[in-house]
């Protein structure tokens, strides 16, 4: 949406463009863009619901109904909300076996560095 420029270095920085709030592996609000988004069971009769073309496509697709906190918009989205993801991460972490034996054992810890000054 933006391209921004330091001053002193010259250095660009881009903002993505709106619509590429759509991809991506989890949902997002496509107003503001924050994850912290929540599934509802049905439709809210009080806030209002996105509309647009990508909104569309996702209702047509089967997307489930998503509301923001934020925006207070209510919107469909085929992805799984954020915190499904994290969960998801953290449990194939604790299910990947550890290593056994004395290499699992061994800590290694960083050489001495200190200098009596002497």
């Amino acid at each position: 949406m933006a391209i921004y420029e330091c001053r002193d270095c010259k250095h660009e920085d881009y903002v993505a463009r709106r619509f590429m709030l759509h991809f991506g592996p989890e949902s997002r609000c496509p107003r503001c863009g924050t994850a912290r988004v929540i599934k509802l069971k049905e439709r809210d009769k009080i806030d209002p619901i996105n509309r647009g073309l990508f909104n569309w496509i996702e209702w047509v697709i089967g997307g489930k109904i998503h509301h923001c906190r934020y925006c207070r918009i209510q919107f469909y989205d085929r992805r799984p909300l954020a915190s499904a993801l994290a969960s998801e991460a953290a449990e194939k972490a604790e299910s990947q076996p550890k290593p056994e034996g004395p290499a699992a054992q061994q800590v290694t810890t960083p050489p001495d560095t200190a200098n009596s000054g002497a």
